[in-house]
C-alpha cells in the first residue's frame, strides 16, 4: 500500500448509522427511549442490591456491572443522540482521543468483571462451605479493582498505540464513536500489519478473561452434574444462567469484531455489532438479572421511595 499524502487531523467526522435524513429523528427517539431505560434499569440494579438482605458477592459485583453499564453507554449514546439531530458531527480529536479511551477502559474492566463474577459463581457451587471466607470483601474489592487496573492500563495502551498513526487524506469516520479499526482504515500505515497486531492484542485482552470463565464453568458443571438433587441442580444452574447470558451477549459481539482477521474491512457488520455491546446489552443486563430472580423482587419491595415510587415499583414487579 503506498503513502498517501500526510494531513494534520484536528477532528473527525462520525458518519453514524445513517446518512438518510428522514431516519434521523427516528432513530433518535428509538436510542433515546433505550438509554433512558439503560439508565434507569441500571440505577434501579445499584439501589436494589444496596439492601442489607443481598450484601453478597454476587450482588456485590453485579451493582458495579450496573455501575459500569451506565458509564459505558454514556461514552457513546449522548453524542450519537446529538449528532442524528445536528448537521455538525465533528468530534475533535482529543475528543476522539477521550471517547476511545474511556470505552476501551470500561469495555476491557467489564471482561475482566464478568471473568470474576465467574469465579464468584465457581466458588460458591463448587466449594459452598468456605464461599464467606474465600469471596470475602477484600477479596471482592481487590477483584473489583484489579479488573479497573487492566482495564486503565490496555485503554492506554492501545489509545496511544492508535493516535500515534499518521493520518492522511479523509477525517470521517464510517462509524457512530472512535473505535480502533474504523481509525485504523483512516491511517497512512501498512494496513495488514497493524491488522494482526490488533488481532493479537484482541486474542490477549478478550481471550484471557474469557479462559478464565470457561474453566470455571467446566468446573461448575462437573459439580452441579453429580448432584443427586434434581431441586439443586435446577437452583444451581438458575444461579448461573443470568451471567451465562450477559457473556455471551458482550464476548459474542466483542469477539466477532475484533477476533476476525480483516475485521477492519467489515465496519457495516461491525456498526451492528456494536451497537449490540454499546447499547442493546446495558439495556438488557437489569432484566436478565432480576427476571425470576425472587431475591431481586423481594428486595424491590422493600425499597422505601414514598407512595409514588412505590407504585412506580410495583408497576416494574408487574413485567417482571
Amino acid at each position: 500500500m503506498g503513502m498517501r499524502n500526510l494531513t494534520t487531523v484536528t477532528e473527525f467526522i462520525l458518519l453514524g448509522l445513517s446518512n438518510h435524513h428522514n431516519l434521523q429523528v427516528p432513530l433518535f427517539s428509538i436510542y433515546l427511549s433505550i438509554y433512558t431505560i439503560t439508565l434507569m434499569g441500571n440505577i434501579l440494579i445499584i439501589l436494589i442490591t444496596m439492601d442489607p438482605a443481598l450484601q453478597t458477592p454476587m450482588y456485590f459485583f453485579l451493582r458495579v456491572l450496573s455501575f459500569l453499564e451506565i458509564c459505558y453507554t454514556s461514552v457513546t449514546v449522548p453524542k450519537m443522540l446529538v449528532n442524528f439531530l445536528s448537521d455538525n458531527r465533528s468530534i475533535s480529536y482529543m475528543g476522539c482521543v477521550a471517547q476511545m479511551y474511556f470505552l476501551l477502559f470500561l469495555g476491557i474492566s467489564e471482561c475482566f468483571l464478568l471473568a470474576a463474577m465467574a469465579y464468584d459463581r465457581y466458588v460458591a457451587i463448587c466449594n459452598p462451605l468456605r464461599y464467606r471466607l474465600i469471596m470475602n470483601r477484600r477479596v471482592c474489592l481487590s477483584l473489583t479493582i484489579l479488573s479497573w487496573f487492566w482495564g486503565n492500563v490496555v485503554s492506554l495502551v492501545q489509545t496511544a498505540w492508535v493516535f500515534t498513526l499518521p493520518f492522511c487524506g479523509s477525517n470521517q469516520i464510517n462509524y457512530f464513536f472512535c473505535d480502533i479499526p474504523p481509525l485504523i482504515k483512516l491511517s497512512c500505515i501498512d494496513i495488514p500489519l497493524y491488522e494482526m497486531q490488533l488481532f493479537t492484542a484482541a486474542i490477549l485482552v478478550i481471550f484471557t478473561p474469557f479462559s478464565l470463565i470457561v474453566v470455571s464453568y467446566t468446573f461448575i458443571i462437573s459439580t452441579i452434574l453429580k448432584m443427586a438433587s434434581a431441586e439443586g441442580r435446577h437452583k444451581a444452574f438458575s444461579t448461573c444462567s443470568s451471567h451465562l447470558i450477559v457473556v455471551t451477549l458482550y464476548y459474542g459481539s466483542c469477539g466477532l469484531i475484533y477476533l476476525i482477521p480483516k475485521s477492519i474491512h467489515l465496519l457495516d457488520t461491525n456498526r451492528v455489532l456494536a451497537l449490540i455491546y454499546t447499547t442493546i446489552t446495558p439495556t438488557l443486563n437489569p432484566f436478565i438479572y432480576s427476571l425470576r430472580n425472587k431475591e431481586v423482587k423481594e428486595a424491590l419491595r422493600r425499597l422505601n421511595f414514598g407512595q409514588r415510587t412505590s407504585s412506580k415499583c410495583q408497576k416494574w414487579l408487574s413485567y417482571l
